[in-house]
């Protein structure tokens, strides 16, 4: 694999964002952390992405996102501060997990940018398979339900069952055919990440299904692929909770991609002023 990143390390690149706090001089890969309330598990994340990334050639950048977290995540963070490679954004308010994920994108230079969450770290050894994929297409989705999966600690019957269920109405709602719509591990190159995410409005946690289909709209070409996964213990979530606001969330995405997207083909639009497929 140190061959495929060689091959992205030499490839012509020009950075859409400028907008950087302490940049990190020509990034290979970015990985974005959105955060809130993240101190049981950030700490450790951390330090995985930064002993992973420093094994390959190349500068890299880590970027958190807190978003106004209420307890130690900060300090935490702040107790990191010696890896020089470790950016902190902070939101003046609790802003959504889609917020802070599209802000960390869009300060993000790396050639490659990774969204991953805040307890991605057990998908690290899936992430050299990634870097290979992105060679032929423009975001590699990890997932808990392709091919190869593995996932360690699986969520309770009764929960994978209605999410699984969510997940067949958001992709119907969105007409997007990607399986693990909310896998928080996906890399991105640079242009399809910078365009997407630029676009988007959905500013909570369904923000994935509206950046894939927005993604795909503006021409952009997407992998699914099986990864290693452990699903945490216990969930903030409630879906009987959520379900009606996030469906008429849903339904003003899918209005948006299509007004944003109506008649373009960004990616074929590019294709001549971008660096070849040899990342």
């Amino acid at each position: 694999m140190p061959a495929q990143i060689e091959q992205v390390l030499a490839a012509t690149w020009v950075p859409e964002v400028t907008r950087r706090l302490l940049p990190v001089p020509d990034p290979w890969m970015s990985v974005i952390v959105p955060a809130f309330n993240e101190e049981r598990a950030i700490g450790q994340t951390v330090r995985t992405l930064d002993e992973w990334l420093r094994e390959r050639p190349g500068t890299h950048e880590i970027i958190v996102v807190d978003n106004a977290s209420t307890d130690g995540t900060a300090a935490i963070l702040e107790g990191l501060g010696h890896i020089e490679s470790l950016r902190v954004l902070t939101n003046d308010a609790n802003l959504g997990k889609g917020y802070s994920l599209r802000r960390g994108m869009l300060e993000a230079t790396g050639r490659l940018r990774l969204h991953c969450d805040a307890d991605c770290a057990t998908s690290l050894p899936s992430l050299d398979d990634m870097v290979e994929a992105v060679q032929e297409v423009d975001v590699v989705v990890g997932s808990r339900l392709g091919p190869g999966a593995t996932v360690l600690r699986k969520q309770p019957l009764r929960r994978r069952i209605v999410g699984r269920s969510f997940q067949q109405l958001c992709r119907l709602l969105l007409s997007e055919p990607t399986k693990d719509l909310y896998c928080g591990f996906k890399l991105w190159r640079s242009d399809a990440a910078a365009q997407t995410f630029s676009r988007i409005r959905v500013e909570g946690w369904v923000f994935d299904a509206e950046a894939l289909a927005m993604a795909r709209s503006l021409g952009y070409s997407i992998r699914e692929m099986g990864i290693h996964w452990a699903d945490r213990e216990g969930s903030r979530l409630s879906m009987a909770r959520v379900l009606g606001p996030v469906v008429v969330e849903l339904v003003g995405a899918r209005r948006h991609v299509r007004r944003q997207t109506r008649g373009r083909d960004v990616r074929a639009a590019a294709e001549p002023e971008t660096a070849s497929r040899g990342l």
